[in-house]
């Protein structure tokens, strides 16, 4: 088996690619438009998503060359671990996906843009919105070379040997356990290195590679333990037991959770190096699961290309909801359109021997409320 891969000193991070967008990665509510700076990425160090999903296969070494914003040595991991780069491209879109569904119903959606770095400009600010950004990136690679291994797609890695024997508990470890060992690895290698590249005093820097760790660790933290009975007549005479990494809409729950509290910090010194505390003394410090940010957010309210903010207007809201995805609070006050539209939906569908579901297509009215 090869082990070519770095266990320790993480070295690469998602980066655009260039090639043709795919529909996973369009606006999920308003088209992009608007201002753009290309140097952006290059002024702020920020970390966008990559459009990985949009690359067919990342089989060829030419590939690595034509995504965008990588470093040197982001290369050269990419040229050495090709087999690996289609399961990244995966994490990637998994954690637009997660990030979108989280905040379907928030006045910063998660959308992604066509003329602007993936999310926008928002994740170059050091705002809690970043972090989630950051984290849901990172839990995504991890997640995604983790189940990699364990279908048996690479060669690099397989199941998790280490889990044998006889548990305390008294079944038997048997299967194959996923080897969260190694996807955590290729994540921290894969993911970190840009921030490591500004050195480690940097706020912003320390800041994104503590919630690219978090991210990591909501996934080591929800690990779950699968069992299948023997036995006769399923009785469970032996049970024989294998470690799972969680469902990532599980992951997503623990993240967005931690976005809810996150911790707002600020660097200071601490001995002879750099660290960040919570800039309110009465807080208590976070751990290394939470999610810290360095700047408040705006209100998302009103469109500001500039800022990577695209507005509530045109938006979808809930008139009857108190809570943010409510018409008062989405819409920021400035009241919403009801329109009257034709919803077409499958009806009295029944089962046909054998074996298929015939439906009708029914049209009805519905009520849709929109932010003004």
């Amino acid at each position: 088996m090869n082990t070519s891969l770095p266990r320790a000193r993480p070295e690469l991070w998602l980066a655009r690619s260039q090639i043709s967008d795919s529909p996973i990665l369009r606006p999920v509510s308003q088209a992009a438009r608007g201002w753009e700076d290309p140097s952006s990425s290059r002024k702020t160090g920020g970390r966008y998503l990559a459009k990985l999903s949009s690359v067919g296969s990342i089989s060829e070494e030419e590939t690595c060359e034509k995504l965008k914003g990588l470093i040197q040595r982001q290369v050269q991991m990419c040229k050495r671990n090709l087999e690996v780069m289609d399961s990244v491209r995966r994490g990637a879109q998994l954690a637009i996906e997660e990030c979108q569904y989280q905040f379907r119903n928030r006045r910063w959606n998660c959308s992604t843009l066509d003329s602007l770095p993936v999310f926008g400009k928002v994740v170059t600010q050091g705002t809690r919105e970043a972090a989630f950004v950051y984290a849901i990136s990172s839990a995504g690679v991890a997640f995604a070379v983790t189940r990699a291994c364990s279908s048996g797609e690479l060669e690099k890695c397989g199941c998790d040997r280490t889990v044998h024997g006889v548990s305390p508990q008294g079944f038997q470890w048997s299967g194959c356990s996923d080897n969260i060992a190694y996807g955590v690895a290729f994540s921290q290698s894969f993911v970190d290195v840009r921030e490591r590249s500004k050195g480690a005093s940097s706020s912003r820097a320390l800041m994104n590679l503590h919630n690219n760790e978090a991210g990591r660790k909501a996934i080591l933290t929800h690990m779950r333990v699968e069992c299948k009975c023997h036995g006769v007549s399923g009785s469970c005479e032996v049970k024989t037991c294998w470690r799972a990494v969680p469902p990532f809409r599980q992951v997503g729950h623990a993240l967005k959770e931690k976005f809810d509290g996150a911790t707002e910090v600020e660097p200071r010194r601490v001995g002879s190096s750099r660290a960040l505390v919570p800039r309110n003394a009465q807080f208590k410090p976070h751990t290394d699961e939470d999610l810290v940010y360095l700047e408040p957010s705006p209100d998302f309210c009103e469109q500001d290309m500039r800022s990577g903010v695209l507005g509530t207007r045109g938006r979808t809201c809930n008139k009857t909801s108190k809570a943010i995805d409510g018409c008062e609070l989405l819409c920021c006050g400035r009241g919403f359109h009801t329109a009257q539209v034709e919803l077409a939906e499958r009806c009295s569908c029944k089962f046909h021997w054998c074996c298929f579901v015939k439906c009708r297509q029914c049209q009805r009215l519905v009520e849709l409320h929109t932010c003004r």
